[in-house]
């Protein structure tokens, strides 16, 4: 095995102009930390086979992963140790290396991939593409103006990464919590309002299918991060502002639909309010 290794970082040494030693080197990492990488998943898929609450499964995970980590170093130091304690050859290294470990890390720990949606140093928008000293997205509007795209190319360097908080908006789960605020006058009646409210929400097909679908991405990803949530389901808060009633409609969407089921919502607001089913703050139905 050392003999296919060796001969095979010669042939690579002799078409690319580098030393075979440092090939031969590169190799055995990363055979390594392959092997170390599979050991460590197998033993996850144990884990998720035993009973337990997600809790446990989180911390066993997070237990693996720091020994997956001391193991991986400890290995590297050892097979590189001899190059390392020379300092010019150790800024070499870095200084060749350290424009490809960016594009790596983001493609390994998966921060972002083509097409999430993003928000990074007040830039926010589609990732639509990723290369070795930068990535750009296709910017969005603000939250007012329903997130539609300008038509703006941003182009973003690698090293934001690590010199900015990055939001993703569809890592692991699809879709994000979102409210809608509605307004109606203190004379209305509550509970017939939020069941007008619950109906029209209830035929969006768009929001009624994604509970479960959420539910299963929440269980898949149950290893690697500690999130739970009680209710998946839309729901109405009741909050008393002045001179009227907020109606907090909270519920889980993708971020790219917003636009377009709060669009629908409202119309049927719009339409049971003109029929005198529901009644909008400072908006009479003899109004419309």
């Amino acid at each position: 095995m050392n003999n296919i290794i060796f001969e095979f970082s010669n042939y690579i040494g002799k078409n690319i102009n580098i030393k075979n030693e440092y090939i031969y080197l590169l190799l055995i990492t990363i055979i390594c930390l392959g092997t170390i990488r599979i050991f460590s998943e197998s033993i996850k898929k144990i884990i998720i086979k035993k009973d337990g609450d997600h809790k446990s499964k989180y911390i066993h995970n997070h237990r693996i992963m720091i020994i997956n980590n001391i193991i991986s170093f400890i290995i590297i130091f050892l097979i590189w140790d001899s190059y390392l304690k020379n300092i010019i050859t150790i800024i070499s290294f870095i200084s060749a290396a350290i424009t490809i470990a960016l594009s790596i890390y983001i493609k390994i720990k998966k921060i972002f991939k083509v097409e999430d949606r993003i928000e990074i140093n007040d830039f926010k928008g589609d990732i639509i593409n990723i290369n070795l000293l930068s990535f750009e997205i296709l910017e969005i509007s603000s939250n007012e103006y329903g997130e539609q795209s300008t038509g703006k190319i941003i182009h973003i360097p690698n090293s934001y990464i690590f010199t900015h908080p990055i939001k993703n908006y569809v890592k692991e789960f699809k879709y994000i919590w979102h409210e809608m605020i509605i307004k109606i006058p203190y004379n209305a009646d509550i509970k017939t309002s939020k069941n007008i409210i619950y109906k029209i929400v209830n035929n969006n097909q768009t929001i009624t299918s994604i509970p479960k679908k959420m539910k299963r991405q929440i269980d898949n990803v149950d290893l690697t991060y500690r999130i739970y949530f009680s209710k998946l389901e839309p729901i109405i808060y009741t909050k008393v502002v002045d001179d009227h009633i907020e109606l907090y409609l909270r519920f889980l969407i993708h971020p790219k639909k917003i636009r377009n089921v709060e669009d629908d919502i409202w119309l049927k607001l719009l339409d049971a309010n003109k029929k005198g089913e529901f009644m909008l703050y400072k908006f009479e139905s003899n109004m419309i």
